[in-house]
């Protein structure tokens, strides 16, 4: 006998099949983009009104597909490419302290501005006047157009057209987007994983060369913005060492053995849990601040407080370590060491910037480089340079890791190759605007 097929059944056959329709017409037309499509898996959500997300899985309203397939069978289209480019522009990820209101419409104008830019048969469609106005002043900004600068941008717009924005751009629902940058190790995986796919697409894109059309270039270079505005959190992670600790390490403790001891020899247990524990935190560091005239002073307390937030949180500093603040602009004027991370809030306290001449970065090093064979550094995890990257940089690589932490975005052909690079964005340690 044949199974009748209920209403809610019948409902779920059919918009898998659309949302398959859909896929695979998304597919024909963006073809690089093979292996994001694959990495989210459907999940069906009744209590959504659009697409949503949260880097793992798609989730879908099967009633609102059979709704709106009928009559606007693109808005399927834009939307499921609209949810998997947040994904592939790290999105989910980068908000930081940001406001989440501005945050969320910056992040849907740059994918809009994307996905208009390519202008695919499956995804085309008129623009509205308010978009092309919209687009054009961003162009002409001259800056780059990503989510962190479209970001700074509405800081200084209207409440009014904020809200007129956040109406045109709407497209799929942030519900399930990480709750800012308190939650970045909970998603790290998802977040590595999109930041892989991303990089693969980019180099798929770079063997294309000059045969990429205009909006395929558009969308290269979002990826490659994203890519440099990785999570500082993430990026700390880069200096860290794999040494034992003092520590219960229970993944290597067999409970088995434990309690078969206790029950059988009288509580003399067979095994004891091992008291050491091999871990990857940060051991030695040092932090160099720009105090040129070109630093402000509030963002390097900024700074400095986001740091110590991030190294004081569980797991990533090990309990006897050494940092070492250096001021810098066309010497050291300053050389502050922290033995404990207790004494993080008093340094905040009655830090204040010294200097204010020229940039040259030799003398940081120069000086670190004097203190590792004074044997006063014994094991440097590895070198932060906070500035505005405008100075004279050393010619010679150093023996430990450096990096250079940008406020802005500009030209790097002076920056040395052996050197790793961030650029930041002033919103990220700032705070949320009074929006």
């Amino acid at each position: 006998m044949k199974k009748v097929q209920t209403q809610m059944e019948w409902e779920a056959k059919m918009s898998e099949d659309i949302l398959a329709l859909v896929h695979s017409e998304l597919y024909l037309d963006l073809r690089f983009l093979e292996l994001a499509f694959c990495s989210l898996k459907l999940k069906s959500n009744p209590s959504l009104q659009t697409f949503a997300t949260d880097g793992a899985f798609l989730f879908y309203s099967p009633q609102q597909i059979l709704r709106v397939f009928p009559s606007n069978p693109k808005f399927l289209n834009r939307a499921m490419l609209h949810s998997f480019l947040h994904c592939i522009f790290s999105h989910l990820w980068l908000r930081g302290k940001r406001n989440q209101v501005l945050w969320n419409i910056s992040c849907d104008i740059a994918v809009e501005y994307t996905i208009d830019s390519l202008e695919k048969n499956s995804t085309k469609r008129i623009m509205t006047w308010q978009r092309q106005k919209l687009y054009e002043e961003l162009q002409n900004m001259d800056v780059g157009i990503s989510a962190a600068t479209i970001y700074r941008t509405l800081l200084a717009v209207s409440q009014e057209e904020v809200e007129r924005l956040k109406i045109e751009f709407y497209t799929d629902d942030h519900r399930f987007w990480p709750a800012g940058q308190e939650s970045a190790a909970a998603v790290l995986p998802q977040a590595q994983h999109w930041n892989q796919i991303a990089r693969q697409i980019s180099i798929q894109q770079e063997q294309m060369g000059k045969d990429r059309a205009g909006g395929q270039q558009i969308f290269d270079a979002q990826v490659k913005v994203q890519r440099s505005r990785r999570s500082y959190h993430d990026f700390l992670k880069k200096f860290t060492l794999l040494r034992e600790e003092l520590q219960l390490d229970p993944d290597e403790f067999d409970l088995t053995y434990y309690t078969y001891g206790l029950r059988i020899y009288d509580n003399l247990p067979l095994i004891e849990p091992l008291e050491t524990k091999e871990v990857r935190k940060i051991r030695e560091f040092v932090i160099v601040i720009d105090t040129s005239e070109s630093t402000s002073g509030n963002l390097v307390t900024a700074f400095l407080k986001e740091t110590f937030e991030i190294l004081s949180q569980k797991n990533n500093f090990f309990k006897r370590c050494s940092l070492r603040i250096l001021q810098c602009d066309t010497a050291v004027r300053s050389d502050l060491r922290i033995r404990n991370l207790d004494e993080c809030d008093a340094v905040l306290k009655d830090f204040h910037i010294i200097g204010g001449g020229g940039t040259d970065f030799r003398p940081a090093f120069a000086y670190v480089n004097q203190l590792i064979t004074g044997h006063e550094i014994q094991k440097l995890g590895g070198l932060l340079y906070f500035t505005d990257g405008k100075g004279i940089y050393p010619s010679q690589k150093p023996s430990y890791p450096a990096a250079f932490l940008f406020l802005e975005q500009f030209d790097g052909q002076q920056i040395p190759p052996w050197a790793m690079r961030l650029y930041l964005e002033p919103e990220e340690f700032l705070g949320k605007s009074n929006f």
